[in-house]
């Protein structure tokens, strides 16, 4: 690195011996950011690359509040908020997260398409892709396909298929040596190469993937310029149809260094850098490439019109008797409207007793290994259905006529698993805190039967 930096490096040096930075997001899908300031037990900083993102002090321990499991927001480091902000998501799109684990880019994805368009947020590792599915429905996303295939497998899958493909690939974690010890440990010049490697055959396989005028973002959180600089510019050797494409980014953020690489593509100094001795974050890297071609055509105004027929109250479409049931499972005992029925047009599915509504611009599941096929709708048991915790977390205040407030205590024990007291209720009831909503419960006698998921359960 001093070699690299030169006359910079003091200064890099030194921003190793000072604290580092703690960050989260606000969750786009939940309510708007006056609420969520008024509601936050802590102070907040905003961070200048992300509308949605925080400064936090280390003290305030967001991870162990109630809001947190409300899916109210994402605690997430600020450097890594800027990939996403570079890829730019609008709503109505289809948009792959290719190497998702465990989460935060596809959660702050989610929150910019506002429940318009398709998600797949895809992660190789089994157990990783499980904590990524978890996150997913903490935040309330519905229109998210979260799979576990390979980068071949996707490309196979999705030929020319998405608008904008994110590709946040493993690196030697360089920029998190002040966040991770890990990173520390397991670093060699050996992992390096491993990682520029392999590195170069994802985004081999993402490229595939990115429809004519589509847009791919490559980013790590690595500073070595054979897993940044050098494998765009590599990329770019062989995919004449790629270029670099400047971002709003650029004056706030560093440019990557043209000098680092030795045969560097046109346009290198339009991908980014994040410096711990720059800016109040950890260290990362960022390109944003467009493929030629059109943007405009018959699949984005099928896409457009779709999201305007979800607005204008599209009902559920597949199997109609399951339709016709889960509709008036909705309507008659959890008293959902049709300002979430707007909301949330898609295809019923069954995996097994588990009902799902899957985005309507998702294909066949076929051959696909899928964790998540869209959003949890119901448990289907004998005659009858349950409510599933993940469509608890897709509502907002105003969705249902069975919402039942909590206080902080209240709260905190509904999350323990103990069951709260309540008037004359009778039935399934949505359980919320300060306007986000935690779970279901089942009301009767007084008392509200806690239905929060056992695995989930914690003490405050």
């Amino acid at each position: 690195m001093q070699g690299l930096l030169g006359w910079e490096y003091e200064a890099f040096e030194a921003s190793y011996g000072q604290g580092r930075q703690y960050g989260l997001r606000r969750n786009l899908l939940k309510g708007t950011e006056e609420e969520f300031i008024r509601v936050m037990p802590f102070p907040l900083e905003k961070i200048s690359w992300a509308r949605e993102g925080y400064y936090y002090d280390a003290a305030a321990l967001p991870g162990r509040h109630v809001l947190h499991e409300a899916g109210a927001y994402y605690i997430q480091e600020p450097s890594a908020m800027a990939a996403v902000e570079a890829l730019a998501p609008k709503p109505g799109e289809r948009i792959l997260d290719l190497c998702a684990a465990p989460g935060g880019k596809s959660t702050q994805i989610a929150g910019r398409m506002q429940g318009q368009g398709l998600l797949v947020s895809n992660e190789v590792i089994g157990e990783r892709a499980r904590i990524l599915s978890q996150n997913v429905e903490r935040m309330g996303v519905a229109d998210c396909v979260v799979c576990s295939e390979k980068p071949e497998r996707i490309a196979s899958l999705f030929p020319a298929f998405f608008d904008r493909v994110l590709v946040d690939a493993p690196c030697s974690g360089e920029g998190m040596f002040r966040k991770e010890e890990a990173a520390r440990e397991e670093w060699s010049p050996e992992t390096v190469q491993m990682c520029a490697e392999r590195q170069a055959l994802i985004l081999e396989e993402a490229a595939k993937t990115v429809k004519p005028g589509g847009v791919l973002v490559y980013s790590t959180c690595t500073f070595s310029p054979e897993e940044n600089e050098e494998t765009i510019s590599a990329f770019l050797r062989v995919h004449e149809e790629y270029s670099i494409e400047e971002t709003a980014l650029e004056h706030i953020l560093s440019p990557g260094r043209a000098e680092w690489t030795g045969h560097p593509a046109a346009g290198i100094g339009h991908t980014l850098r994040l410096w711990p001795h720059l800016i109040r974050g950890e260290g990362h890297y960022i390109a944003r490439l467009r493929k030629r071609g059109n943007v405009t055509g018959e699949l984005r105004e099928s896409v457009v019109q779709k999201a305007d027929a979800g607005k204008a109250g599209r009902r559920l479409t597949g199997d109609k008797k399951l339709c016709k049931l889960i509709e008036a499972f909705l309507r008659e005992e959890l008293e959902i409207g049709e300002a979430w029925m707007a909301r949330h047009p898609g295809r019923l599915i069954r995996f097994g007793d588990q009902i799902y509504l899957m985005p309507e611009e998702m294909g066949s599941l076929t051959g696909i290994k899928v964790l998540r096929p869209g959003l949890q709708l119901a448990t289907e048991k004998k005659n009858r259905f349950e409510p599933a915790h993940a469509l608890a977390l897709s509502l907002l205040t105003g969705d249902s006529g069975r919402m039942y407030r909590l206080t902080e205590q209240e709260a905190a024990a509904y999350l323990r698993g103990e069951s709260v007291a309540c008037g004359e209720q009778r039935g399934w009831m949505a359980l919320s805190y300060e306007g986000y909503t935690l779970g279901f419960g089942k009301a009767s006698g007084g008392q509200i039967k806690n239905h929060y998921p056992k695995g989930l359960r914690k003490s405050f």
